[in-house]
Parts: structure tokens; sequence; C-alpha cells
């Protein structure tokens, strides 16, 4: 897969051991996480990545967190990396060696970076709706951890019915989130986006896009929507790094609307802005 690893401060072989078997971020996922798309060698959304990662890691309660000493991994993963026009971008920082159960140590935490080239993604997204809920009033809400079991859990299931990405409700059955991506509905021309007091991850190009398209003239309100919304609404569309903004042209194998004239709108703006500003 071409993989670049740095691990504590050393460039490593990704297939080979790097880390001790009582890390705490692998005995019980304790530790947090941030993927970020690179083009042509650049990060985007950097500064925003680094403070949603600090935050998750205030919200878990670990200290001692080294912004400097993880900036180091990612310009060693960028150079080592080579040219890419795009790539995928992952840091991740657990708690470090710690007991085999939930207590933890007083011990350095645990830094790993990781670099893979990327292809783009398919132009629409196929989602499915999955019976199990995000907690909105869970410790972790909001949080991007390494705990992410029901992801993949939520995954295989949306990909064993054709689809490629998960939809959760939150405990009140409202519309929530994906696994990896926020979702977006468009009413009468306006845009729709679940409040984080849904639950819903803080994510990077979500906040973007909601600032990009109302500085263009879009007008787009966080409120509460129902589990129905994707499919009631006259659009839909997904956000996260990787899929920037993206039409959803199924959910549950039913199909979408698909003309989609905010949507576009929205892609385009968030396209011309962030080839401006990489780090808005």
């Amino acid at each position: 897969m071409g993989v670049t690893v740095w691990v504590n401060g050393e460039l490593v072989d990704g297939g080979q051991a790097s880390l001790t078997a009582l890390d705490h971020g692998l005995t019980v996922g304790d530790g947090g996480f941030e993927t970020c798309k690179v083009v042509d060698g650049v990060v985007f959304g950097r500064t925003r990545h680094l403070r949603r990662l600090e935050r998750t890691l205030e919200g878990l309660g670990l200290t001692g967190f080294d912004a400097d000493h993880l900036d180091k991994g990612v310009e060693a993963v960028l150079a080592a990396g080579g040219p890419m026009p795009l790539g995928r971008l992952r840091w991740t920082v657990t708690g470090g060696v710690g007991p085999l159960g939930s207590d933890r140590s007083d011990t350095p935490l645990t830094y790993v970076v990781g670099l893979v080239p990327a292809s783009p993604l398919p132009s629409h997204a196929h989602v499915a709706t999955v019976p199990w809920t995000r907690n909105e009033r869970a410790a972790t809400a909001g949080l991007k951890t390494t705990s992410y079991a029901e992801n993949v859990i939520a995954l295989a299931r949306a990909k064993s019915q054709g689809a490629d990405e998960a939809i959760f409700l939150n405990t009140r059955g409202e519309l929530c989130e994906g696994t990896g991506s926020n979702v977006f509905v468009v009413r009468d021309g306006v845009v729709l986006t679940p409040p984080l007091e849904s639950g819903c991850l803080a994510g990077i190009t979500r906040a973007v896009t909601i600032e990009w398209c109302r500085e263009a003239g879009l007008e787009v309100r966080e409120e509460t929507l129902p589990a129905d919304a994707m499919e009631t609404s006259d659009e839909a569309f997904l956000t996260n790094t990787m899929r920037d903004v993206q039409p959803i042209a199924t959910v549950d194998g039913r199909a979408l609307a698909t003309q989609t004239p905010v949507t576009d709108q929205a892609a385009a703006i968030f396209a011309t802005r962030s080839a401006e500003r990489m780090d808005p």
C-alpha cells in the first residue's frame, strides 16, 4: 500500500512491530486520532485537525500532549512519502503503556503518524441506515477516539448491503451522522445539518462547508432532523476529509433525486475555497 509510518520519533517499517503489546490504545482503545487529506504534499485543515485532536485528548483526560513532537512526525512522513498528488494522513495519540484494564499508568503518550497514497472517491455516495444508535450523552460523544469498533461493525453491514457508508440515528431517533462523515440535507434551497448536540462529530469539512457556503450566500442551518430526512428532502450529501462534499445517490437502496443543484453549488464552493485556503 506504500504506507509511510513514524512512531515516537522514528520512521519505521509499517509491517513490523513498533508498539508495546501493553499500549493502552491497543488494549482498551484509549486514544484519539485525526485523518487528513494531503494534496501535493500539503495537509488540508492542518490547524483545525490539531485543535480537534487536542479537544479529544482533553475530553479523554489524557495529559502531556506535545504538539511540536507530533508535528515532527507529520513532516517526517510527508518528506519520506515523496511526491503524492493525493494522500491520506493519519495521526494517532494514545495513553501509552498501561495496565490490562481501564486504569491508566503515569507513562508518556504514544505518537503514531501514517501516510498512504489515496485515489479520488466516486462522485456519489450510497448509504445504508443501521439499527444501532449514537449515544449523544456518552462520555465520548463528539470525541474522535480510537474506540472505533461500532463504526467497523456498522460500515461492514452497510457494505454488505451494497452501500459505502452507514448512517446512525441517535438515541432520540434523530438523524445523526455516518461512521466517518457528516450528513446534510437540502429543503427548499436551505442547507440543513444535525447540530453538535445530536451527538455527531464536529467534522472539519462540515465546519468549513458551513462557513464557506454561508459566505457565498447559501442559507445553512444546524437543526434537529428526523430519521427520514434524507429521503424526504430535496437533496442530501455527505462531508468528510476525503469525500469533500459528496451527493448521496441512494439510501437503503432507494434512489434520491438525480438533480442536486444546491449540493453541486456547495461542492463547487468547497472546491474553489479549499484550493485557495488549505489551512482555513
